[in-house]
């Protein structure tokens, strides 16, 4: 980056965040395209978004094959192919197609130069066998693209942090208004993906977020799209937010950053968006497998909460501690002393007997026992 332009950097990031947030309505549709805005989200937003997805790509259920086709949808400068090639380093070898979509010119060709950059100097002399075809459009609140896509279906049809910037205008109260706006999007998603394909949508890990990828999830079942990660089941979803008995739990998912490069917690405090934890909703659907049972007398739970206190000395090694889960039967608390259930970390999966006859008296959840 030219030295004149370091001193203001932070200054940018504090702005775009600003317009990504409280100030939305002012930031109009190609804010991206204004050279100091696109060095913020280059130098701050995207790395932070590749730390983030790379956590979730390295543990994911899917395998892609040679010749495969990736749809990136509101791929911003090519994050989910960066990602993807750090966190999961086996498919670096492998041919496969990525179509990449977004609105801003700009910012396609940022994520070009990037991709390049970060793949050689991977792969050495050996050239990167993926091809990424950079497509001008955007998905449209009807659950249409502007433009067409052609070609076979996709192998992966993924949707990373787009779908905040359509939801964002529904009121809360408007519930049949997001219901209508999610059943279009799954249909989308579905009509570029192929029968035995996967779908992935990833969102910041706030309610609105929460309540959309419950409903998005609910729409993809309807049409046997079902989801295997971070669900452990096909039933009702305990936590669909919104305006639900539990509202104020959603589905999402935190961990520490301590391991995320200095110089970018160093320009995080500068701009005064220090980033202590990572925070994410996602949703992963595909075909079932029974590769995995669970034993009939347990219950598989995903960990989705931090952790808290549920009696004792709140600052001390004694009492007992929980942590939110979701499960078949519905909303677990897990439970137990401490150091077990620090280790049980948010996203983790467990398989727990519930504790017969008893209910969380604050929560209505069942309870197991750690």
């Amino acid at each position: 980056m030219p030295s004149r332009f370091r001193p203001g950097l932070p200054k940018d990031i504090a702005e775009l965040s600003r317009l990504l947030t409280s100030a939305r309505t002012e930031r109009g549709a190609s804010y991206l395209g204004r050279p100091a805005l696109l060095s913020a989200y280059l130098r701050y937003f995207m790395p932070w978004n590749i730390y983030r997805l790379c956590r979730l790509l390295a543990s994911l259920p899917f395998e892609l094959k040679p010749g495969d086709i990736v749809n990136d949808l509101g791929s911003g400068p090519l994050t989910l192919a960066a990602s993807l090639w750090i966190s999961r380093p086996l498919l670096r070898n492998i041919p496969l197609e990525f179509r990449c979509i977004d609105k801003t010119p700009s910012v396609l060709e940022a994520g070009k130069k990037f991709f390049t950059a970060l793949t050689s100097s991977v792969s050495g002399e050996k050239a990167c066998p993926w091809i990424l075809k950079t497509i001008r459009g955007e998905i449209k609140k009807n659950g249409k693209l502007s433009v067409q896509i052609r070609g076979k279906p996709a192998a992966l049809t993924a949707a990373v942090n787009v779908y905040n910037e359509l939801f964002w205008d529904f009121s809360p109260l408007d519930l049949e208004g997001l219901e209508h706006f999610t059943e279009k999007q799954a249909e989308l998603l579905s009509s570029l993906t192929d029968k035995t394909g996967s779908i992935l949508a990833v969102e910041p890990g706030i309610p609105r977020s929460g309540e959309f990828i419950s409903l998005l999830r609910s729409f993809l079942l309807k049409g046997e799209r079902f989801p295997l990660s971070p669900c452990t089941h096909n039933g009702v979803c305990p936590f669909p937010g919104g305006q639900s008995k539990n509202k104020n739990k959603w589905c999402h998912f935190s961990f520490d950053t301590e391991d995320a490069p200095l110089d970018l917690h160093k320009l995080s405090a500068a701009a005064g968006l220090p980033k202590e934890r990572a925070v994410l909703s996602f949703l992963f659907s595909g075909q079932l497998s029974d590769k995995t049972k669970t034993q009939k007398d347990k219950a598989k739970i995903r960990i989705i909460s931090d952790l808290f206190p549920l009696g004792g000395e709140k600052t001390g090694q004694t009492g007992d501690w929980g942590r939110y889960g979701c499960s078949e039967r519905g909303m677990v608390l897990v439970s137990g002393s401490r150091k077990p259930i620090e280790k049980t970390f948010s996203g983790a999966l467990e398989e727990l007997p519930l504790t017969a006859g008893k209910i969380d008296a604050k929560s209505g959840a069942l309870i197991a026992q750690l």
